[in-house]
């Protein structure tokens, strides 16, 4: 069985390590950890990693967050997968700096990203899963706040949250989303 694991985030050396980007920095470490890499294909930087008897295909769309949707569809109808074995991996405002949250569903939420998704693929009924990232920002800095690098403090949060996201993407493939929303949620 086949999943499209999806981090968005958005392409260039002047991104790395923004907030905005917190859906690559979780598909770097799961490669890293498999021992593979990505190679740039189509629409993104793809690899393919194996989780017991599962296939999951990491995307890092390279078309920008607010295109993710067309990078996602292609992969999608490439592999044949279909929404309930996609999982997008995204950051969040609403939620504090490295809370985790997995859902089935919802709405964009003003993200750009899944606003993009959404439109292409016609539904709002996918996974994804939350990686807050806080609101520690002045009202009208919400871009420079999302595109800035992480504090100190931060990083330290972000370090040691990335390998329980990891677990729980290998969760979802493995055993589903409701018991990995039970384990996984709010952590």
């Amino acid at each position: 069985m086949k999943f499209l694991i999806v981090g968005l985030g958005n392409p260039g050396s002047e991104y790395i390590n923004t907030r905005h980007n917190i859906g690559f920095n979780v598909l770097d470490a799961l490669t890293n950890a498999s021992n593979t890499s990505f190679r740039t294909e189509r629409l993104g930087d793809i690899s393919e990693i194996r989780v017991k008897n599962k296939q999951l295909i990491l995307l890092k769309p390279n078309t920008f967050m607010n295109l993710s949707g067309k990078a996602i569809n292609y992969w999608m109808q490439k592999e044949k997968i279909s929404s309930d074995r996609l999982l997008v991996i995204t950051d969040d405002l609403s939620l504090p700096t490295g809370q985790l949250r997995l859902k089935s569903k919802g709405s964009d939420g003003g993200h750009n990203g899944l606003k993009s998704i959404q439109e292409i693929l016609g539904t709002s009924i996918y996974p994804r899963l939350r990686f807050g990232i806080g609101k520690n920002f002045f009202p009208g800095q919400q871009v420079n706040y999302v595109l800035g690098k992480w504090e100190n403090i931060e990083s330290e949060i972000v370090v040691e949250k990335i390998p329980i996201a990891i677990d729980c993407v290998k969760s979802y493939c493995l055993q589903g989303i409701a018991p990995t929303m039970n384990i996984y949620n709010n952590k």
